[in-house]
């Protein structure tokens, strides 16, 4: 699901160790990606490490341990 209300949070500015679901995606092009890797609405993400600077991000998404652009995590919305 696509939506561009401001609920949740982005799971690029979620810290170590934080945990919520996914709620949505902000693009459309990114979310077919991140589907086919897994990531769907409703899945659980746990913020394992994040690369310095502000760079990427390390995931576990329910039991799938996923690596992630800045870009990737800016479009995934938690909640």
């Amino acid at each position: 699901m696509v939506a561009t209300s401001n609920s949740g949070k982005q799971l690029a500015k979620m810290k170590i160790g934080s945990k919520g679901h996914v709620s949505h995606f902000t693009d459309t092009c990114m979310a077919c990606k991140l589907l086919s890797m897994g990531i769907l609405p409703g899945t659980q993400i746990e913020v394992i490490r994040a690369a310095p600077f502000g760079g990427g991000c390390y995931i576990k998404a329910d039991n799938l341990l996923i690596a992630l652009r800045k870009s990737e995590a800016c479009s995934i919305v938690i909640q």
